[in-house]
């Protein structure tokens, strides 16, 4: 195995490269500092102050295959495990222990860490029941009870052991007067070698202890402290298990044009600027394929009470400016207006609270838009590392995303399976499944947009930030809206 303490790297893409042929056989355990520091910086779009280098390594460890340590005792417990112990098969864990306080402590942090833990079959409950006492408990955890000497040990491990519902035992041990620590090591320790099964202890007792886990190290089984410690062993063991089965990434491609959005690149870079307008972001965000509600510009009230009636009332007005970047923050956006003279009378106070708020901005005109049925709000955006390039954010949007902070983020490109554990991973991604009897979201739809997304920011390197924000989602089978985007290039 491979453990590797990181200040900094140089070459993000190349890093990732290199971990993923490495971690399909060889487990790398890192531990990342200095990432308070580094992830403050200032940016302008929501993706880009809600990311920062941490963000951006935590991304580049999950889809490389590499475990993080959080703290020095982390990387160590780690490495013990993975040092002394065959690789875990599954995520059962049963637990053999002379403490029912311990037992319970390690029962929680076994569902609290994603293990699970083991359900015995029945001839295994009856072999327990058969020979522990009648006070013992008989399921997982096994209780031995504290007066327990080695014989109850072996019972309760061997039996763990043979079930096949069981993939890792934890033996823990508080000293009791009765305890024979030599023995019970020695019957763990034939035990572990003969089943070939993952099995760790927690020997609880400090300064009494010594000999007992100086045996169990020198015979490679590892000795964790607190029990807590070895059940966040063992899960991240079943992470990198599961990392190793898994099939080669499918990275999707979509017919998009590419020539359309070099052009308009192009063409604002010389006109001096870096920022796209909303008009000119809806034409990249349509050139890869992403629905937009109907929009045009309007320069004069009347032309947009004009656009207003053809589109159909209600409409959604907004300021149209290269320079204003959050229109709400200035009243520059008015959803509703439900008829020509509300058309006329906006068209006027959105363009004297930009001019008031914004003197030097250049104004554009106003956009009128399509008023789109409400949906779920997310975020899509993009903002790019210094080492490891475009790091693509989902969550969810509208006006709460800094509030919320449930953000996600993966480094592009990114696979069909990596943006489906993006999803999943973010705190309200329930709420996307639907709850107390409301249809799901169209999550799939979500998914094609965070791939597109993906895609415009791997071919076009070019681009530092970018968010699609609100992308309004409707429910399953309906599709996405991209109802607002920004884009700004190196």
């Amino acid at each position: 195995m491979i453990l590797a303490y990181l200040e900094g790297i140089n070459d993000g893409p190349g890093f990732i490269t290199a971990a993923r042929k490495v971690t399909k056989n060889t487990p790398v355990i890192a531990i990342k500092s200095g990432t308070t520091a580094a992830g403050t910086r200032a940016a302008s779009s929501h993706t880009g102050s809600l990311a920062g280098s941490e963000a951006a390594y935590e991304a580049a460890f999950q889809q490389s295959g590499i475990l993080r340590a959080r703290t020095m005792n982390e990387l160590f417990d780690l490495a013990l495990l993975f040092s002394y112990q065959p690789l875990i098969q599954g995520n059962r864990v049963a637990i053999v222990t002379n403490a029912g306080g311990p037992g319970i402590i390690a029962t929680d942090a076994v569902e609290r860490s994603g293990l699970k833990m083991a359900s015995f079959t029945q001839e295994t409950v009856a072999k327990l029941q058969e020979k522990l006492p009648p006070t013992a408990n008989f399921f997982n955890p096994i209780d031995i009870i504290g007066d327990a000497r080695s014989d109850r040990y072996r019972v309760g491990l061997e039996a763990a052991l043979e079930d096949p519902n069981v993939d890792a035992a934890i033996v823990l041990l508080t000293p009791q007067a009765q305890s024979d620590l030599i023995e019970t090591c020695q019957v763990i320790i034939q035990l572990a070698q003969l089943y070939g099964k993952p099995v760790v202890t927690s020997f609880m007792g400090g300064y009494s202890l010594g000999p007992s886990v100086e045996m169990l190290g020198a015979n490679r089984i590892p000795n964790y402290t607190f029990p807590e410690r070895a059940v966040q062993s063992l899960s991240s063991m079943v992470r990198y298990s599961e990392w190793r089965q898994r099939p080669p990434p499918n990275y999707r491609s979509f017919e998009v044009d590419k020539d359309r959005v070099r052009a308009l690149f192009a063409s604002v870079r010389e006109a001096g600027r870096v920022e796209l307008g909303e008009i000119e972001a809806r034409e990249v965000i349509e050139a890869y394929g992403m629905r937009l509600p109907q929009s045009r510009l309007a320069s004069s009230p009347d032309e947009a009470a004009k656009i207003a009636a053809e589109i159909g009332f209600p409409v959604v007005m907004k300021i149209s400016s290269p320079d204003i970047l959050h229109k709400s923050d200035i009243g520059g956006v008015k959803v509703g207006v439900a008829d020509a003279a509300s058309a006329r009378d906006t068209y006027e106070l959105i363009e004297y609270r930009a001019r008031k708020y914004s003197p030097g901005a250049r104004i554009w005109g106003v956009l009128v838009q399509e008023m789109v049925r409400k949906g779920r709000e997310m975020l899509v955006g993009v903002t790019r590392d210094p080492q490891f390039g475009p790091l693509v954010a989902v969550g969810m949007g509208g006006i709460y995303v800094e509030v919320l902070k449930d953000i996600a983020f993966r480094l592009a490109p990114i696979s069909e399976r990596e943006v489906s554990e993006q999803l999943r991973s973010i705190r309200t991604y329930p709420l996307l499944r639907g709850v107390r009897g409301e249809p799901p979201a169209d999550i799939a739809m979500i998914e094609e947009t965070v791939l597109r997304v993906s895609q415009l920011v791997t071919d076009f390197p070019e681009i530092v930030e970018m968010d699609i924000n609100p992308l309004v989602v409707h429910n399953q089978g309906e599709g996405a809206i991209v109802l607002d985007a920004r884009i700004i290039l190196k």
